[in-house]
């Protein structure tokens, strides 16, 4: 770990890495707390590397004086089999998004599930979490679904269009938690699910700038049900202000990436992130792409919004 006299090289390694948020949160986190951290973002697409060069990429961060990296997609998965120790959670995941440089050797971890876990603990507190469905079995998927399963969900239902995907998330889930029912489901299904559920997560890509829409009948959410999304550009999916609009309590995207973040930040620092430090300044990194994004926007593309 890092003390205040030294500095601290980290970075984060994946595809289409550099509009990531993660880095200007980290040093701004730094900055305020006297610590002299510098985060930079290594982008397999702007290398041209393949994301097997994972391997590689530590080897050379390791030779230059890196504390840490943050791993993302493709290269969670393929971190592993380079890696001297991996944490429990990230173990039994199968996943790691932060890798410690430490004494010559590589320490995974996964600050995905425990930061949708603080997230919702923080943003959520006292929601009822014995029944959930959620949507997308996918990477991130997975690692929400483990968060929920630790925080006490007795039933989840997993919804994907790929149902041999949500079929193999839900036997690996239930090998992990036994006690808990974990239940793989069709979109059809959703009908007959959600009035037997106390909570909804979304984890797939709709919603997103890109995708927009709904990914559900929003007729389905009752004013007892929580929603919880993990898309976060927008900050405002359609989907978090439509369940608002109808009563529920609702829990942003921000929310998981400020605590997968701040979860980070502690491991590579030593130091606790103040979560609400960050989550303000993430918010305002946010408002500054939707402002720009307005800007160069056309006048039909303005309309749409």
């Amino acid at each position: 770990m890092s003390n205040r006299a030294e500095s601290v090289l980290v970075g984060l390694i994946g595809e289409g890495v550099m509009p990531s948020l993660t880095p200007p949160m980290h040093e701004r986190e730094a900055d305020v707390q006297g610590l002299r951290l510098l985060y930079r973002p290594i982008d397999l697409l702007e290398l041209a590397l393949p994301a097997t060069a994972v391997g590689d990429l530590l080897t050379a961060a390791q030779r230059m004086g890196f504390n840490g990296l943050n791993i993302t997609h493709p290269c969670k998965q393929l971190v592993l089999g380079h890696l001297d120790e991996i944490s429990d959670d990230a173990a039994r995941l199968g996943a790691v998004n932060t890798v410690l440089i430490q004494d010559g050797r590589f320490i995974g971890h996964n600050t995905d599930f425990s930061g949708f876990g603080s997230a919702l603990a923080d943003g959520l507190p006292g929601a009822k979490l014995d029944r959930v469905v959620q949507l997308g079995a996918g990477g991130a998927g997975s690692a929400v679904a483990y968060a929920l399963l630790k925080a006490g969900t007795k039933h989840l239902d997993l919804v994907d269009m790929d149902v041999d995907r949500a079929s193999e998330r839900a036997a690996e889930l239930s090998s992990l938690f036994p006690d808990a029912a974990v239940t793989p489901r069709g979109l059809d299904e959703l009908p007959e699910l959600m009035p037997l559920a106390d909570g909804l997560v979304h984890c797939t890509p709709v919603g997103m700038a890109a995708h927009p829409g709904l990914p559900l009948d929003i007729g389905l959410l009752e004013t007892r049900h929580w929603v919880a999304d993990i898309v976060y550009r927008p900050i405002e999916t359609q989907l978090v202000r439509e369940a608002r609009a109808k009563g529920c309590a609702v829990l942003d995207g921000g929310r998981m990436a400020v605590g997968q973040a701040a979860d980070a930040f502690k491991l590579f620092t030593g130091s606790n992130a103040d979560r609400d430090r960050m989550r303000t300044h993430f918010l305002e990194l946010i408002a500054l792409e939707e402002a720009a994004a307005s800007l160069t926007a056309g006048p039909l593309e303005k309309a749409a919004h």
